[in-house]
């Protein structure tokens, strides 16, 4: 007779399992890219990932526009821009 396993160590197991494979890429770590306001100057960070998702509906010269968490204004990647 096999015995049965408890609710408790088939967590148990199912966690460890989640540590050791990752197979939601729960581990993996986000790039992101920095927005700047075009509104209130402020910036933030927005996932790769998702600006990624905005480039199939954009034009040739289009840039991918996100809105402001802190104004509702429109944010655009902001560029590393060297002073002069």
């Amino acid at each position: 007779m096999t015995k049965k396993k408890k609710p408790d160590e088939l967590s148990k197991a199912f966690l460890e399992s989640l540590d050791k494979d990752d197979p939601f890429g729960l581990n993996e770590e986000i790039k992101t890219l920095t927005f700047k306001c075009l509104d209130c100057g402020k910036e933030d960070e927005v996932p790769e990932y998702i600006v990624g998702e905005f480039h199939y509906d954009l034009e040739e010269n289009e840039e991918v526009e996100v809105v402001c968490p802190f104004c509702d204004g429109t944010m655009r990647q902001a560029r590393n821009i060297p002073s002069e």
